[in-house]
């Protein structure tokens, strides 16, 4: 163990090329503290920050084989921090645009029940589109609703073009929409609920 502790960084990282976890857990435990705090300072929510660290160690992890630095690792991993970040906020930001928006265009007369029931009806029907998808389409869309991934981390993680997915979100969406007869925001609101 003390072996590790001694590694250098670039030493650490041929280590984890090779699957060394011990290495990796070794890198977490010098970086940890430095990326969490540069997050809780920027997000000002600790489960957030936490988020996001853990999402760039993950990546760290994922792309371990194919990974080459042109810095050090240390400022690597600090900008990789602040990239996560600033898609954190943006997600945010553009959510919270999209929900303002539908709440001062929300129609005030519908009755809430007959709403409801409608808006039920249409998650079912929406449920279904998704599932008629071809597979890979379906994948990528649901890795991106579901899970909040942006392109790259779907690129990544599917081992495809970062196109191909546009492609394929493009398709998924061009679909529901027909499939569903309703307008864009609608259909985003009701997939990112």
């Amino acid at each position: 163990m003390e072996r590790y502790q001694t590694a250098t960084d670039s030493q650490l990282l041929e280590l984890i090329r090779k699957d060394d976890r011990v290495a990796f857990t070794e890198l977490y435990n010098r970086y940890w503290d430095k990326l969490f705090t540069v997050a809780m300072h920027r997000l000002n929510d600790e489960h957030e920050a936490e988020e996001v660290v853990q999402e760039v160690f993950l990546s760290l992890w994922q792309r371990r084989l194919t990974i080459e630095l042109t810095h050090s690792l240390n400022t690597y991993l600090s900008v990789a921090v602040k990239y996560r970040i600033i898609n954190h906020l943006d997600k945010q930001f553009r959510k919270k645009q999209h929900i303002d928006h539908l709440t001062i265009h929300a129609p005030r007369e519908l009755d809430s029940t007959s709403q409801w029931l409608s808006e039920k009806e249409l998650r079912v029907q929406l449920e279904q589109s998704i599932s008629r998808l071809p597979e890979k389409c379906r994948i990528v869309f649901l890795l991106s609703r579901e899970q909040n991934k942006t392109n790259a981390e779907i690129a990544a993680e599917l081992n495809i073009a970062e196109k191909t997915v546009e492609a394929h979100m493009t398709k998924a969406l061009s679909t529901l929409r027909q499939t569903l007869n309703i307008t864009i925001p609608l259909l985003i609101y009701l997939i990112d609920k």
